[in-house]
């Protein structure tokens, strides 16, 4: 373990304490580059793709590039505007999902953030193979490794953002900044020699042959297809919050900025297509680039020629960073609703939702793989998703307007009307022309998404609803029947049955659980290795022993709200994985007792440390001297008090409830619910400061182990749900502390189930 995180903290750096998240925000000069290298980057190959439409008409439809240059560079203009409207009016972030939400309801909500989600990782799929290209345009020899080399660089990106927000937007600032700096030179020198004569370009003479007549379809077609222009405009919106001070007016002031070079940009480089003569086919876009003839051209092989190619792969690469930025924000937004998993809300070491930058990688990388890093199919998706997202939050927008009637409502108004009516034609213009091309991928693929952000939230609301139920008073007396598996009369069954004499149990049952032929002679030892604790009774039944004991367990069952408490020795000769691979029938009888009603599992190890004074003894039990209970608590709900009822029935000279703050604005909460749910015992709030329990969880145990004859209980609440694959929308961390104090001297732990059915809800 201490090797796995010497190199994590060499790979992404030290963990940060939660109060330096506000040091993290970022200047505008930093977020540009973070947020916009996404839309300033679509210059890349925007122009390109409307060409390469156009030339299925011949050469002479190229003639159509100014004009649907200019109605693209307005729409663009027109969204941009709009969204600075958004950023004010919701300065918490989360663009169009929250608008949309919350002024058009949970559906078109949903089915922004499904659209935007699965944007982000076309955009890391696309940005990253359109950055391999200008790789290989300079680099032919690469070309044949293309989906490594890409998936190398979506694996060189995880790492960055995994080190942090500001380390990774002080990275990709000179890539960013470079490349507007060089393309703005281009230009300039492309005017400039213009004065005596425009250079022609190498692919002047390009034949075109005709494929197709001029149609309205065809320009349409063309225009979708420029129209990734737009792309990345919506992560200033998502990713508000991680401005500096005041958030809205600096991420509005950004979004501007952002509008004036994208614009700028992709007007020079069309008007440079046509005053170069630069032409293009499939054929000659795989290896050669419109930018790089365009360079070419203008430069020659040049050194700034080079250089262009060179930032132009950096940011077409780092422009996958938006989605870094704002695929984590949103899928954190959608899990504080309860619509994903909630680890999408766990921030890593660096303070960033570490989990939604892996899985967001997982996805392009797949994307990349299925699609052989083609950058022509993968466009195809692209753009649908997007425009889906403008509409919706524009026309969100329009309704917020005309509800609040705020000052200059109706000039808002107009404005996000116009915005949702020009991407609402967009968006049907791309749905059409694109729709055999790819994009009914993206089409079916936004329902089926929203569909599973459905199930994961009534999943979650029918959880909350059986948490909130107080079937069980933390203050009632409860029965607790206890079951000994006596698997042999070895130390650890001596460890377990001097645990249980320290809890002065009033009903104790022995269970014999080992090989049947050793049950008489296990049986009639049994007296004098632990008197007056009755006698052993053998499982009925001649089947399988653990379908047995969950009879028997059964069987002992009393009051509903009563607890059988089945206490299972063993000995623990390592904290490797390993050791619950030997033991897999132990680790497999204690998962499958947890799904048993009114069961709790109690865990006695004797770990390496504790054997010593074990064998002192020659095998006979040793009482501890004193017996102390902590229940570590997340939350204040019905599985809370169920487990707190069940530590005041453990006879305990000692018994507190421990929460681990990871989150200080929560504190007053949970000690207000506290309160409320009248808990009958002490709760300590715990600083965990750089959201890891493991060094405070121990530090707390410790403080009571420390003294030579103490026990630690340790009374876990484990929610028990109904499927498999509800488990993994839950943080496992029951299941990560059992791990953790398996190994821990003189610590007992106990799993205190909460069963989630379907009648939980009554």
């Amino acid at each position: 373990m201490a090797a796995t995180a010497t190199v994590k903290r060499v790979l992404i750096g030290r963990a940060m304490a939660s109060h330096k998240l506000e040091h993290q925000l970022l200047p505008k000069s930093l977020a540009l580059p973070v947020f916009a290298s996404d839309p300033l980057s679509s210059n890349a190959y925007a122009t390109e793709e409307m060409m390469l439409v156009l030339v299925t008409a011949g050469a002479g439809a190229l003639v159509y590039r100014i004009p649907i240059a200019l109605v693209i560079a307005t729409v663009l203009i027109i969204v941009i505007a709009s969204y600075r409207q958004t950023v004010r009016a919701y300065p918490h972030g989360g663009g169009s999902y929250i608008v949309a939400r919350e002024n058009l309801g949970t559906i078109p909500g949903l089915t922004a953030a499904s659209a935007v989600l699965i944007d982000y990782v076309l955009t890391v799929a696309v940005s990253v193979v359109a950055g391999v290209l200008a790789v290989t345009s300079a680099v032919p020899s690469l070309a044949d490794h293309k989906v490594l080399v890409a998936i190398g660089f979506v694996l060189l990106l995880t790492l960055a953002n995994l080190r942090g927000v500001r380390e990774a937007s002080i990275l990709f600032a000179l890539p960013t900044y470079g490349f507007v700096t060089i393309i703005f030179v281009m230009l300039a020198t492309g005017l400039v020699r213009c004065v005596n004569g425009c250079p022609i370009a190498p692919t002047a003479s390009l034949p075109l042959e005709a494929h197709a007549g001029v149609s309205l379809f065809l320009i349409l077609r063309a225009f979708s297809s420029g129209s990734t222009a737009l792309t990345g405009v919506e992560a200033i919106a998502d990713g508000v919050q991680a401005f500096r001070r005041p958030h809205a007016r600096n991420a509005a002031t950004t979004l501007a900025a952002m509008g004036a070079m994208t614009v700028t940009m992709f007007i020079g480089l069309t008007v440079m297509t046509v005053l170069l003569h630069v032409r293009v086919n499939e054929e000659i876009a795989e290896s050669r680039s419109v930018l790089s003839q365009i360079g070419e051209t203008v430069f020659g092989r040049t050194l700034p020629y080079f250089a262009l190619q060179a930032l132009t792969a950096g940011i077409l690469i780092l422009a996958a960073n938006t989605s870094y930025q704002d695929f984590p924000r949103l899928s954190a937004i959608l899990a504080r609703d309860r619509f994903a998993p909630s680890q999408f809300r766990n921030r890593g070491d660096r303070l960033v939702f570490s989990n939604g930058v892996i899985v967001l990688s997982v996805l392009a990388s797949a994307l990349v793989y299925v699609f052989d890093a083609n950058l022509t199919d993968l466009i195809q998706l692209y753009v649908v998703g997007v425009f889906t997202a403008f509409t919706l939050s524009q026309a969100g927008m329009v309704r917020r307007w005309h509800r609040l009637r705020e000052p200059g409502w109706r000039r808002g108004m107009t404005l996000n009307a116009l915005g949702a009516t020009a991407t609402g034609v967009v968006l049907v213009i791309v749905a059409a022309t694109k729709f055999v091309h790819g994009a009914w991928i993206v089409i079916a693929a936004i329902p089926v998404l929203m569909l599973l952000l459905l199930a994961v939230n009534r999943h979650y609301r029918i959880v909350g609803q059986a948490l909130r139920v107080k079937k069980v008073s933390p203050a009632e007396r409860v029965a607790n029947t206890f079951v000994l598996l006596v698997p042999d009369l070895d130390l650890a069954t001596a460890d377990a049955v001097g645990y249980l004499r320290s809890l002065r149990p009033e009903r104790v049952v022995p269970v014999f659980f080992g090989d049947s032929e050793d049950f008489e002679r296990t049986s009639t030892a049994w007296p004098s290795f632990a008197p007056r604790m009755g006698g052993l009774t053998a499982l009925p039944g001649n089947g399988s022993r653990v379908h047995s004991l969950r009879a028997y367990v059964r069987s002992l069952h009393g009051d509903v709200d009563d607890f059988v408490t089945v206490v299972v020795p063993e000995e623990v000769s390592s904290d490797s994985l390993f050791h619950l691979v030997r033991r897999r029938s132990q680790f497999w009888l204690k998962v499958r007792l947890l799904f048993e009603s009114g069961v709790v599992v109690t865990n006695v190890p004797l770990v390496p440390e504790e054997r010593p004074l074990a064998a002192a003894h020659g095998e006979q039990p040793v009482e501890p001297l004193r017996s102390v209970v902590l229940v570590p608590v997340s939350a204040v709900h019905a599985a809370t008090a169920r487990a707190v009822a069940y530590a005041t029935s453990l006879n305990a000279a000692e018994v507190e409830a421990v929460y681990f703050s990871l989150d200080p604005e929560q504190d007053r909460t949970i000690a207000d619910e506290w309160m409320d749910w009248r808990m009958t015992i002490p709760l300590s709030i715990v600083e965990a400061p750089f959201r890891d329990i493991t060094n405070p969880m121990l530090e707390e145990i410790r403080k009571f182990t420390s003294r030579p004859g103490t026990v630690v209980t340790v009374v876990l609440p484990e929610l028990v749900v109904r499927h498999t694959w509800e488990q993994l929308l839950h943080n496992q961390t029951a299941l990560f502390l059992k791990r953790l104090l398996l190994v821990e001297p003189n610590v007992v732990v106990t799993s205190v189930p909460f069963h989630v059915r379907a009648d939980s809800r009554s």
